[in-house]
């Protein structure tokens, strides 16, 4: 990945590092959840994920933020969980939950696309997702880190939002295309575009204008062809209703519900 696409991962990561007190308030009310044996993965993410227990020693969480989707995979059944992410303020609130429930976790603090190597190959799930992949810049850099940390066998899931979203006017009442980012095969950045820049921390941050966030969507062909030209191969792709964060206020359910907003993607290393 080129110097300027790992600019702005970095520049994203102070974002982000600014957005961690959102989940830092929350910190005590997640540890609850997961120590009561909740979780925090939704509903289509559970067909998928449910038998863990069953094959799954490690799994790897790129981009985990705070780290509460990463612990609830060990409640379904994986016996460790790695988390990745570029914010060390994310990683720190990550680490305090694992210490508080005295969870097999590791975590990491680095940009997806230099991961440790020493987790090449050692891990039976790479899991990411619910807005984990606009903030890459680059697909196939990013597909490259799934393959080597995958061992023979092991098995990548996505739950992410559909890139139809992307071409939408999020304050809209009915579909209607985004004046900035109506295009599906736009290959433009957009900068600052929704969360995380509308938190509060970032509001009322003392350097405002210095922070920004960085993201472009990829189409569904470019995610899947990425990771098959890295080595994986497709075992099942399935389109869901469910939103994973209400990124539509203004558009009725009945609407919401006739189009895809999130999607399922699970591939085999041979």
């Amino acid at each position: 990945m080129d110097s300027a696409k790992r600019q702005m991962h970095k520049v994203t990561g102070s974002a982000w590092d600014v957005t961690a007190q959102v989940y830092e308030r929350d910190l005590e009310r997640d540890i609850g959840m997961l120590r009561r044996g909740e979780i925090s993965l939704q509903a289509p993410e559970l067909g998928y994920l449910n038998n863990l227990g069953s094959w799954c020693k490690r799994a790897v969480h790129l981009q985990c933020a705070g780290g509460t989707d990463t612990l609830s995979l060990w409640k379904l059944g994986a016996a460790e969980v790695v988390g990745v992410d570029i914010s060390a303020q994310m990683i720190a609130v990550a680490e305090l939950k694992s210490m508080a429930l005295q969870a097999p976790a590791r975590w990491h603090c680095c940009d997806v696309i230099d991961t440790p190597h020493e987790l090449d190959g050692a891990a039976d799930l790479v899991y990411t997702g619910k807005g984990a992949l606009p903030w890459m810049m680059d697909i196939e850099a990013w597909a490259s880190v799934v393959a080597r940390l995958l061992r023979p066998g092991g098995r990548l899931y996505v739950y992410e939002g559909h890139p139809l979203d992307w071409v939408w006017d999020m304050e809209a009442s009915t579909y209607q295309l985004s004046p900035h980012t109506g295009g599906y095969f736009s290959e433009q950045v957009a900068q600052d575009r929704g969360w995380p820049m509308t938190s509060d921390p970032i509001r009322e941050h003392a350097d405002r204008d210095r922070l920004h966030v960085h993201e472009r969507q990829w189409t569904l062909g470019q995610i899947m062809n990425s990771l098959v030209a890295a080595g994986l191969r497709l075992a099942r792709f399935e389109e869901h209703p469910d939103l994973f964060w209400n990124q539509f206020p203004n558009l009725p359910a009945d609407l919401a519900s006739r189009l895809p907003h999130t999607f399922s993607l699970l591939m085999h290393m041979p």
